[in-house]
């Protein structure tokens, strides 16, 4: 399946992070974010930051696909099924780092949470949600766990190249 770029203009961080491989990302100095001030985000499915994170993840950049959405999750307003959704993608993000690093019992719990979050959004309207990643959140959710269910092997053998473990991709 080809993994097409939204944003081809931004240069993907030089590895994907996996807790306790290399060095933090943002807390250590040789981390490929290190010094980078946030970026300032609005709470929108049409932001850069949104479809940021949706090529991370779409390219096996778990770690920092979820902290692109924290910005927007943290700007949405609390209650709202914006912040539910982008909850439900930070948990799915969540899921492909254990994938990766191999923790099954996490990884699905990671995916249940995620897939909770995601069967239990109200249709948006004109299908906001399933327009922004090009799938329904339900069928999101069902992909998210049956591939939970059962993990991939990790078929890197360097753990900071980046590895996509699931057979979706987000975006149109």
């Amino acid at each position: 399946m080809g993994r097409v770029r939204l944003l081809p203009n931004r240069s993907f961080p030089r590895y994907a992070y996996l807790p306790g491989e290399g060095p933090h990302p943002v807390r250590d100095p040789g981390g490929h974010s290190y010094g980078v001030p946030p970026v300032l985000v609005s709470a929108s499915l049409a932001s850069e930051e949104f479809a940021w994170g949706q090529d991370l993840f779409n390219h096996g950049y778990y770690w920092e696909a979820h902290e692109a959405w924290e910005g927007l999750w943290q700007a949405a307003e609390r209650g709202s099924q914006l912040r539910a959704f982008l909850k439900g993608l930070i948990l799915l993000s969540a899921a492909g780092i254990k994938i990766r690093e191999g923790k099954r019992t996490p990884a699905m719990r990671h995916a249940g949470r995620a897939g909770a979050l995601l069967r239990n959004l109200t249709p948006a309207p004109n299908g906001h949600f399933s327009s922004a990643i090009g799938i329904s959140p339900r069928q999101l959710a069902d992909l998210a766990e049956a591939t939970a269910e059962a993990m991939p092997a990790s078929r890197t053998t360097t753990k900071a190249q980046p590895e996509p473990v699931f057979d979706f991709v987000l975006g149109t």
